[in-house]
């Protein structure tokens, strides 16, 4: 039966009315739960329970906030403050990420002694600070994160410069592993004393990384922020150098993995098969204890860039010739002494004949480097050029 227009109006009407009604509930506000003190207060204890000096039964915070962070802030407060903390050391109990166990364990621990009043020194600091930067760090002002914190008290210790000193702290030098604290600690030391930029000293900073892990002696002695300028321009040049051979060797590699059915190398072209060669001259030979030479092949981007930059010559721009399996480039090195000195840079063609051997800056090779040639090349069926 056919339904009347006043009836269809008042459907229309009732379908408006559930829909208004169904969004009222949606945007409707849950009810809030209570502050859980009691999971604040077993969050705080954890690891610290024989070393409250309040009960925490009788904790009656008249606190709103439902954050678990914020809770337990004020809960660690009640149990074991008996004197102010810095933020930096509050921060444990807002945020922990990014944090491992041992790290989170340390400023927990940290947190406790300073707050009910025990030495932050004899708490373990004095493995990284003296007494002069432990009074420091609690008493640092500002808003400066733990590490930026740690850092500014070791700065303080090498400048009177406030300002200097918070530049510093917030720069990369604070995200720096403090395993290696006593290389850093000389770093910080190095722009106390030649300051500059933020930006630069990050920028810097990276270099001066890249170099440490490259070189664990790696030192600071006897440069400037000139020398150090020019050194780390010189490295993003390489950088860019090694990306572009990267480059040629990835689309080499792409173009070749079809036909061959071999896997990419991860960084390496394939090379010469020829093996590295060894020498261990006999005690009489030798012209210092424990000398040895060796002759290997270079067969990445990151060896063929920091070859032509230590020797001074362009043997980089061969990467083309060595990708495409034309050349092999070969470096002779030799140690003595503990140390490793490079001697020749030598590039074999496909038939392992010398087709160039120089030294530094492109020099001819000595006499007694000749003899070292003739050694490999009578062990390894190269040819030498006259």
């Amino acid at each position: 039966m056919a339904r009347s227009m006043i009836q269809r109006r008042q459907d229309a009407e009732r379908q408006r009315i559930e829909a208004y009604q169904a969004s009222l509930r949606r945007v409707c506000a849950m009810p809030r739960p209570a502050p859980d003190f009691e999971r604040a207060l077993d969050e705080v204890r954890r690891g610290h329970a024989g070393m409250a000096i309040r009960d925490g039964a009788l904790w009656r915070p008249k606190l709103k906030t439902r954050d678990p962070a914020r809770l337990r802030l004020a809960a660690a407060r009640y149990l074991y403050a008996r004197y102010p903390v810095s933020a930096a050391l509050e921060a444990i109990w807002l945020d922990r990420s990014g944090l491992d166990g041992q790290e989170i364990a340390l400023r927990l621990a940290w947190y406790v002694a300073v707050a009910g009043g025990g030495s932050l020194y004899r708490a373990g600091a004095n493995a990284w600070l003296s007494r002069k930067e432990v009074h420091c760090f609690l008493n640092v002002a500002g808003d400066f994160a733990f590490e930026e914190a740690f850092w500014f008290a070791i700065a303080r210790s090498y400048t009177e410069d406030c300002g200097l000193a918070a530049r510093l702290a917030r720069t990369k030098i604070a995200r720096t592993p403090r395993a290696d604290l006593a290389f850093w600690r000389e770093v910080s030391r190095f722009f106390c004393e030649q300051p500059t930029s933020k930006e630069e000293i990050d920028d810097l900073s990276d270099y001066i990384g890249a170099m440490r892990r490259r070189d664990k002696a790696y030192s600071l002695k006897g440069r400037t922020l000139a020398s150090l300028n020019r050194q780390m321009s010189d490295w993003h040049r390489d950088l860019a150098a090694i990306e572009r051979i990267e480059a040629m060797r990835r689309r080499a590699a792409a173009r070749a993995q079809p036909a061959a059915g071999a896997p990419v190398q991860n960084n390496a072209w394939a090379g010469s098969r020829l093996q590295d060669w060894e020498w261990h001259p006999a005690p009489k030979e030798a012209k210092a204890h424990g000398e040895w030479f060796s002759i290997r092949q270079l067969k990445t981007a990151e060896d063929l860039v920091a070859e032509s930059r230590a020797m001074h010559h362009c043997v980089s721009s061969y990467a083309t010739k060595c990708i495409a399996g034309y050349a092999s480039i070969w470096t002779l090195r030799r140690k003595a002494l503990g140390k490793i000195e490079r001697l020749l840079t030598i590039e074999l063609d496909p038939q392992l004949r010398a087709v160039q051997v120089r030294g530094f800056g492109n020099r001819l090779a000595t006499p007694d480097e000749r003899k070292i040639l003739e050694r490999w090349a009578k062990a390894t069926g190269v040819t030498l050029r006259d």
